[in-house]
């Protein structure tokens, strides 16, 4: 039988996509880099996912899961053809309050959760910024963070156990509710990969109890430099808040025109902070925020009136990349992390970049552990443009690890960043990683192309490292 009669044969006729329509929404994430998936299968248990990889292999075709396609370095785009896999039918949330864990499927949305635990007084604690539609499944992919994940850690923090589905359909749990594992931390290699080691189907995830006060304090800033230097002081004293947020003026001014937040557009930057915890203490922290701010000739600081103020801020912040759909139809966005006290130097170089290629650039970052997202606005449609916004891009993310980044801080390193690697990683290290990814997947079907560059062993094994396809850049 041909593929898509077996996978009808293992799925209801409905959940086995294959219109020309289908294929291209399933083709691309959202990242600026596009695939060609051979068919489309929506899967609603772990026994459905793990027939679903034994067809891909015994049809020898690539297999990739999807979430909700939130991610942005193409980790999610088929770019050899194949299966996606999409998990968003596997939503179930069961809540174990006692022990304040919950498993949850790979299609579970981030805030849905969290929304599901509130009336138990529990919350998720990462909160990426797609958090309204983004999955879980895909948090634990690219092991994402978020505004809130400064005191409290990204998406592996926060994962005691998961349920995969490894090659050859062979289904396994690994960790658990028991708070040290003994053994090698084998979830700890899943969290991250990518989808490129095997499919997960649902978490055992750690919920927190909601924060019994908060204080939410908007500050602005003269100088860009000021604002960093405030968290900079914040950090060196052994103070960690909640979350730090920086904004720059051009992006304040492109979230004012569609929102209407409050944020200051006459000032270079915006500082948005916030501390959780017992009334005392935060009335404390704000108090103590207002003060270093202040020494750091903060121009103003806004306390959130009430929780609407406050949840008209975040929202402010957590649409900021949103908001540019006002200024061009595209935009590419890009994730590296550098120390916070090259925070300033870094930006200069990639405003530096930007106005060499003749570019626009908005910056809005989680400044307190350096994770910057460069954002360049632009239209794809003018021809030579997207070659210039992506070389321009990948000077932005060489400039970062001059100044002692890291590729990645949460988005993942994909189709998008693959050839990259290089400069951040030995040969030896390379090679490590890919008999990692040869020990787990022998035939290379799970999410091949994605993360390891071409030559990365020396040998190449079932493809997953060829070149980036001619035609992928959108």
């Amino acid at each position: 039988m041909s593929l898509v009669d077996d996978l009808r044969s293992a799925l209801s006729h409905d959940r086995v996509l294959e219109e020309p329509l289908e294929l291209h929404l399933y083709s691309k994430d959202a990242s600026m880099m596009r695939g060609e998936a051979t068919c489309v299968v929506l899967t609603e248990t772990t026994d459905e996912v793990a027939a679903v990889v034994r067809i891909a292999e015994d049809h020898r075709v690539p297999i990739v899961a999807r979430g909700a396609g939130t991610g942005l370095t193409a980790g999610a785009s088929p770019t050899e053809g194949g299966i996606v896999l999409s998990t968003t039918l596997m939503n179930d949330i069961e809540i174990d309050v006692d022990n304040r864990t919950a498993w949850v499927g790979a299609g579970v949305i981030n805030l849905d959760l969290s929304t599901y635990a509130e009336p138990y007084g529990l919350h998720f604690a990462p909160d990426p910024s797609s958090q309204s539609v983004c999955t879980i499944g895909g948090n634990v992919a690219n092991n994402s963070g978020g505004a809130h994940c400064l005191a409290e850690g990204a998406t592996t923090s926060h994962v005691l156990g998961l349920e995969v589905v490894l090659a050859g359909g062979e289904v396994v749990v690994l960790g658990g509710e028991a708070p040290d594992s003994p053994g090698l931390d084998i979830k700890g290699i899943i969290v991250g990969s990518e989808g490129t080691l095997g499919i997960v189907t649902s978490a055992l995830v750690r919920l927190l109890p909601l924060d019994p006060d908060v204080r939410t304090l908007l500050i602005d800033f003269e100088t860009m430099e000021e604002a960093t230097q405030t968290v900079s002081d914040m950090i060196a004293a052994g103070f960690v808040p909640a979350a730090l947020e920086i904004m720059d003026q051009k992006m304040m001014v492109a979230v004012e025109n569609w929102l209407h937040a409050g944020f200051p557009t006459d000032a270079a930057a915006m500082l948005l902070a916030e501390v959780v915890g017992e009334t005392e203490a935060v009335t404390a922290e704000a108090a103590l925020i207002s003060e270093m701010a202040y020494k750091n000739n903060a121009r103003g600081v806004e306390l959130a009136e009430d929780e609407a103020h406050r949840a008209k801020l975040w929202k402010g912040r957590k649409s900021a990349f949103g908001a540019l759909a006002q200024i061009s139809p595209d935009y590419y966005l890009h994730d590296t992390v550098v120390p916070r006290s090259r925070l300033v130097e870094t930006m200069d170089e990639v405003q530096q970049i930007a106005d060499r290629y003749g570019l626009d650039v908005y910056n809005v970052f989680h400044a307190g552990d350096g994770n910057l997202h460069p954002l360049i606005s632009f239209d794809a449609s003018e021809e030579g443009m997207l070659d210039k916004v992506q070389r321009a891009g990948e000077e932005m993310v060489a400039a970062c690890l001059r100044n002692g980044g890291a590729l990645s801080g949460e988005h993942g390193i994909g189709l998008e960043k693959r050839d990259m690697m290089r400069a951040s990683f030995t040969e030896l290290d390379l090679d490590a990683q890919a008999r990692l990814k040869e020990a787990f997947d022998p035939e290379g079907l799970f999410n091949p192309a994605k993360i390891l560059p071409e030559g990365s062993r020396c040998f190449d094994f079932g493809g997953t490292r060829r070149p980036i396809p001619e035609g992928a850049w959108v």
